[in-house]
Protein backbone atom coordinates (compact mmCIF):
# COMPACT_ATOMS: atom_id res chain seq x y z
CA UNK A 1 0.00 0.00 0.00
CA UNK A 2 1.40 3.20 -1.19
CA UNK A 3 0.48 7.06 -1.41
CA UNK A 4 2.00 10.33 -2.29
CA UNK A 5 1.29 12.82 0.35
CA UNK A 6 2.57 16.43 0.23
CA UNK A 7 5.66 15.27 -2.40
CA UNK A 8 6.80 11.93 -0.31
CA UNK A 9 6.06 8.30 -1.23
CA UNK A 10 4.53 6.57 1.82
CA UNK A 11 4.82 3.19 1.63
CA UNK A 12 3.21 0.17 3.89
CA UNK A 13 4.61 -2.85 3.88
CA UNK A 14 4.74 -6.29 5.33
CA UNK A 15 8.42 -7.14 6.46
CA UNK A 16 11.91 -6.90 7.81
CA UNK A 17 12.81 -3.45 8.87
CA UNK A 18 16.95 -5.72 9.14
CA UNK A 19 16.48 -6.08 5.75
CA UNK A 20 15.43 -2.41 4.43
CA UNK A 21 17.82 -0.82 1.42
CA UNK A 22 17.68 2.81 2.46
CA UNK A 23 19.38 5.66 4.18
CA UNK A 24 17.99 5.20 7.89
CA UNK A 25 16.11 2.46 8.96
CA UNK A 26 14.60 3.47 12.55
CA UNK A 27 15.16 1.15 15.40
CA UNK A 28 12.70 0.77 18.43
CA UNK A 29 15.02 0.61 21.17
CA UNK A 30 15.27 0.49 25.30
CA UNK A 31 17.18 3.54 26.74
CA UNK A 32 20.28 1.53 27.52
CA UNK A 33 20.96 1.42 23.69
CA UNK A 34 22.55 -2.07 24.53
CA UNK A 35 20.06 -4.05 21.92
CA UNK A 36 16.76 -6.16 23.82
CA UNK A 37 14.18 -7.94 22.10
CA UNK A 38 12.01 -7.55 19.01
CA UNK A 39 13.21 -5.06 16.82
CA UNK A 40 15.94 -4.01 19.03
CA UNK A 41 17.69 -7.15 19.15
CA UNK A 42 17.67 -8.07 15.52
CA UNK A 43 18.72 -4.74 14.75
CA UNK A 44 21.67 -5.05 16.78
CA UNK A 45 22.58 -8.19 15.90
CA UNK A 46 22.23 -7.90 12.30
CA UNK A 47 24.08 -4.98 12.12
CA UNK A 48 26.90 -5.89 14.28
CA UNK A 49 29.46 -4.39 16.46
CA UNK A 50 29.53 -1.02 14.93
CA UNK A 51 26.28 -0.14 15.90
CA UNK A 52 26.75 -1.46 19.39
CA UNK A 53 30.48 0.61 20.01
CA UNK A 54 28.30 4.06 18.27
CA UNK A 55 25.30 2.94 21.12
CA UNK A 56 28.44 2.68 23.71
CA UNK A 57 29.44 5.55 23.20
CA UNK A 58 26.63 7.98 22.97
CA UNK A 59 25.70 6.26 26.49
CA UNK A 60 29.28 7.25 27.62
CA UNK A 61 29.62 10.94 25.79
CA UNK A 62 25.89 12.22 25.69
CA UNK A 63 23.49 10.06 27.55
CA UNK A 64 24.62 8.61 30.76
CA UNK A 65 21.27 7.59 32.28
CA UNK A 66 19.84 6.04 29.16
CA UNK A 67 17.69 7.53 26.30
CA UNK A 68 15.24 9.36 27.37
CA UNK A 69 11.78 8.28 25.86
CA UNK A 70 10.19 10.21 22.92
CA UNK A 71 13.89 11.73 22.13
CA UNK A 72 16.48 10.10 18.99
CA UNK A 73 20.46 9.28 17.99
CA UNK A 74 21.81 7.70 14.82
CA UNK A 75 24.57 5.67 14.04
CA UNK A 76 26.11 4.16 11.21
CA UNK A 77 23.98 1.18 9.73
CA UNK A 78 27.24 -1.59 10.22
CA UNK A 79 26.23 -5.13 8.25
CA UNK A 80 22.69 -3.50 7.54
CA UNK A 81 21.80 -2.65 3.95
CA UNK A 82 20.18 0.67 5.45
CA UNK A 83 24.00 3.47 5.72
CA UNK A 84 22.35 4.25 9.03
CA UNK A 85 20.38 3.38 12.35
CA UNK A 86 17.86 6.27 14.32
CA UNK A 87 17.45 5.01 17.71
CA UNK A 88 14.55 6.31 19.19
CA UNK A 89 13.17 4.63 22.46
CA UNK A 90 8.85 4.35 22.50
CA UNK A 91 6.69 4.82 25.68
CA UNK A 92 5.62 1.70 27.78
CA UNK A 93 2.05 1.62 27.20
CA UNK A 94 0.30 2.48 30.52
CA UNK A 95 -3.30 3.07 29.49
CA UNK A 96 -3.25 6.16 27.26
CA UNK A 97 -3.31 8.89 30.23
CA UNK A 98 0.19 9.04 31.29
CA UNK A 99 1.48 11.66 27.97
CA UNK A 100 2.30 8.13 26.24
CA UNK A 101 0.61 9.34 23.06
CA UNK A 102 3.24 12.54 22.83
CA UNK A 103 6.17 10.39 23.48
CA UNK A 104 5.34 8.01 20.66
CA UNK A 105 4.89 11.12 18.74
CA UNK A 106 8.18 12.74 19.67
CA UNK A 107 9.83 9.15 18.58
CA UNK A 108 8.56 9.82 15.06
CA UNK A 109 9.10 13.19 14.89
CA UNK A 110 12.71 13.21 16.04
CA UNK A 111 13.54 10.64 14.13
CA UNK A 112 12.20 11.87 10.79
CA UNK A 113 13.85 15.64 11.65
CA UNK A 114 17.60 13.65 11.91
CA UNK A 115 16.66 12.26 8.47
CA UNK A 116 15.72 15.41 7.15
CA UNK A 117 19.24 17.47 8.90
CA UNK A 118 21.16 14.60 7.28
CA UNK A 119 19.71 15.23 3.79
CA UNK A 120 18.17 11.31 3.48
CA UNK A 121 15.95 10.56 0.98
CA UNK A 122 14.61 7.45 2.71
CA UNK A 123 13.35 6.29 6.02
CA UNK A 124 11.71 3.15 7.54
CA UNK A 125 10.26 2.84 10.57
CA UNK A 126 8.76 -0.45 12.40
CA UNK A 127 5.25 -0.24 14.60
CA UNK A 128 7.42 1.63 17.46
CA UNK A 129 6.42 0.48 21.20
CA UNK A 130 3.91 -2.00 19.90
CA UNK A 131 5.81 -5.38 20.89
CA UNK A 132 7.46 -5.71 24.50
CA UNK A 133 6.15 -1.88 25.50
CA UNK A 134 2.29 -3.16 24.76
CA UNK A 135 1.26 -0.07 22.80
CA UNK A 136 -2.29 -0.38 21.23
CA UNK A 137 -1.93 -1.31 16.99
CA UNK A 138 -4.40 1.23 16.34
CA UNK A 139 -3.83 4.15 18.40
CA UNK A 140 0.23 3.43 17.93
CA UNK A 141 -1.15 3.93 14.13
CA UNK A 142 -3.09 7.05 14.76
CA UNK A 143 -0.25 9.06 16.44
CA UNK A 144 2.34 7.51 13.58
CA UNK A 145 0.55 8.88 11.21
CA UNK A 146 -0.22 12.58 12.64
CA UNK A 147 3.24 12.89 13.12
CA UNK A 148 4.23 11.92 9.89
CA UNK A 149 1.51 14.37 8.10
CA UNK A 150 2.27 16.78 10.59
CA UNK A 151 6.28 16.57 9.34
CA UNK A 152 5.58 16.99 5.63
CA UNK A 153 3.09 19.75 6.07
CA UNK A 154 6.09 21.25 7.37
CA UNK A 155 8.58 20.51 4.97
CA UNK A 156 7.17 18.97 1.75
CA UNK A 157 8.81 16.65 -0.35
CA UNK A 158 12.06 17.24 1.64
CA UNK A 159 12.20 13.39 2.34
CA UNK A 160 11.32 11.30 -0.97
CA UNK A 161 10.17 8.05 1.10
CA UNK A 162 8.99 7.05 4.24
CA UNK A 163 8.30 3.52 4.91
CA UNK A 164 6.20 1.85 7.94
CA UNK A 165 7.54 -1.90 7.74
CA UNK A 166 5.56 -3.89 9.89
CA UNK A 167 6.25 -7.28 10.66
CA UNK A 168 2.84 -8.76 11.57
CA UNK A 169 -0.33 -9.80 9.52
CA UNK A 170 -2.10 -7.85 12.51
CA UNK A 171 -0.11 -5.05 12.56
CA UNK A 172 0.09 -4.58 8.72
CA UNK A 173 -3.74 -5.30 8.44
CA UNK A 174 -4.62 -2.43 11.34
CA UNK A 175 -1.69 0.29 10.30
CA UNK A 176 -3.20 -0.29 6.39
CA UNK A 177 -6.61 0.55 7.82
CA UNK A 178 -5.89 3.75 9.74
CA UNK A 179 -3.25 4.89 6.75
CA UNK A 180 -6.81 4.84 4.56
CA UNK A 181 -8.36 6.89 7.10
CA UNK A 182 -5.72 9.68 7.38
CA UNK A 183 -3.95 9.83 4.01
Amino acid sequence: MEKVIHGTRIVLKKGDITEEDCDAIVNAANSSLMGGGGVDGAIHKKGGRIIHEECLRIRKEEYPQGLPEGEAVITRGGNLKARFVIHTVGPVWRGGNVGEGDLLFNCYMNSLMIALRNGFSCIAFPAISTGAFGYPLREAAKTAFSAIRQFLEKNNGKIKEIRMVLYTDEAFRIFSQVFSEFF
